[in-house]
């Protein structure tokens, strides 16, 4: 498969068709595949809630676009901002595990995001209650 314009064009159109304004498009070779590996097309408004994962760090790689991502303490207060831009020479993150986060979007984005492990929507995360 060719990751290109045309591919990260196609996601990002139903990104902003989803109510949540954010698509992501599967990676793994089959539902066998043990891995997590995605695009992530992030248009501007959509949310993204504080969380964090217990099992595995997260990596995000920019495609196209700007964000930044945000990293919390324990109480929710933002300890650190860091801006993923081209222009800049910022390509990607590695979130650690069990390390509250989030992003925002400054310019409508496509990101490469990779965790270890299986999805499992029930244990994947857990979220900050402020």
């Amino acid at each position: 498969m060719l990751i290109d314009d045309k591919l990260l064009d196609s996601i990002r159109v139903l990104a902003k068709g989803s109510p949540r304004l954010r698509m992501n498009y599967d990676l793994r070779n089959s539902e066998a595949d043990g891995s997590q590996r995605m695009l992530n097309a992030l248009e501007m408004g959509t949310v993204i809630p504080i969380h964090r994962h217990h099992d595995t760090s997260e990596t995000q790689i920019l495609l196209r676009g700007v964000i930044d991502v945000l990293i919390y303490d324990d109480e929710g207060r933002e300890v650190k901002r860091i801006r993923l831009d081209h222009k800049e020479g910022a390509y990607g993150v590695q979130v650690e595990k069990n390390e509250w986060h989030s992003l925002e979007v400054i310019e409508p984005a496509v990101i490469f995001e990779a965790k270890d492990g299986w999805y499992n929507p029930n244990a994947d995360k857990d979220f900050l209650k402020k």
